[in-house]
């Protein structure tokens, strides 16, 4: 058994992963802004945007190995995709002790998405947890989807739900392969355990590949609707995303355009040859998804 002190423990991922490594006969702490207990793993406050209150923390713990978990998708006041993503990684990686396994929560496409400060910084992240010295392994998760998901749980269910029809982005066409929360938080919770995956980073997607297009129509399916699908062309929407960002809540974001137009899609080989995973299919759960309860 070893002490594991989880980042982000609260959300919809880090719940998932914390029971997984409980479950796997480990002890977890859940590392939080808000402190709660997860799924009986004992809470602790924790602000990974702030250096000293970071070491703090792991000072106390003294964790064996840290699951980093930490990120936003929209920034919000002075959580910042920089000051979350880049100098919170830098805050937990300078407190880890040097002999702890750790494993971190990247994106796939990391790096790579002209336009996207979210791809950016997270690509950043990569190398500062790359250069550490620590026994490091990197996780490229796709659209994460199980219930309690925002992307399926909210972001696609707004967007077939309102209004007499779906607007398209574009064509379509952009490829996505989403991967179950349940093949993410095993994953994890494997690596933990496999020393001869450390120093490696892998791409977590799901067994099909779908367009755009197609995961609106299983959105549709899965809550019982029929609508006519109205592609929007994207010269259109080029210029409608940063008149619609200067609300106060914006259906869409900047970055979350710029992702979408690039598609989120990988071989999953390598995951699979690492690690037993379950590799659970979308439409099998998209009908709890959108009720938002098994």
């Amino acid at each position: 058994m070893i002490k594991v002190l989880v980042t982000g423990a609260t959300g919809f991922v880090g719940r998932a992963i914390t029971a997984e490594v409980q479950r796997r006969g480990h002890e977890v702490v859940a590392a939080s802004r808000s402190g709660q207990a997860v799924a009986g793993a004992p809470g602790v406050k924790l602000d990974v945007t702030n250096a000293e209150s970071t070491r703090r923390v792991f000072q106390d713990v003294q964790p064996d190995a840290v699951v980093h978990l930490v990120g936003i998708i929209q920034e919000r006041g002075d959580q910042t995709f920089q000051r979350v993503h880049v100098d919170g990684t830098r805050n937990v990686l300078a407190a880890t002790p040097r002999g702890a396994r750790f494993i971190h929560m990247s994106a796939l496409g990391a790096g790579e998405i002209p336009g996207s400060r979210y791809s950016v910084t997270k690509g950043e992240a990569e190398g500062l947890v790359e250069r550490s010295g620590l026994a490091w392994t990197v996780f490229r998760p796709s659209l994460i989807f199980g219930v309690g998901d925002d992307f399926f749980g909210r972001v696609l269910k707004q967007l077939v739900s309102t209004g007499p029809v779906v607007p398209q982005i574009g064509d379509g066409g952009f490829p996505f392969r989403p991967v179950s929360v349940e093949d993410v938080a095993a994953a994890f919770a494997q690596a933990l355990e496999r020393p001869q995956t450390a120093g490696r980073a892998y791409a977590l997607t799901g067994p099909e590949q779908f367009t755009f297009r197609q995961l609106l129509d299983l959105e549709l399916s899965a809550l019982g609707r029929k609508k006519p699908v109205v592609p929007v062309p994207l010269p259109l929407m080029d210029v409608a995303v940063p008149l619609m960002n200067l609300l106060p809540f914006a259906p869409i974001t900047r970055d979350q355009y710029a992702m979408l137009k690039a598609g989120n899609t990988a071989p999953n080989d390598e995951a699979k040859a690492a690690f037993d995973l379950p590799m659970l299919c979308l439409q099998d759960r998209l009908p709890a998804i959108v009720r938002g309860r098994e």
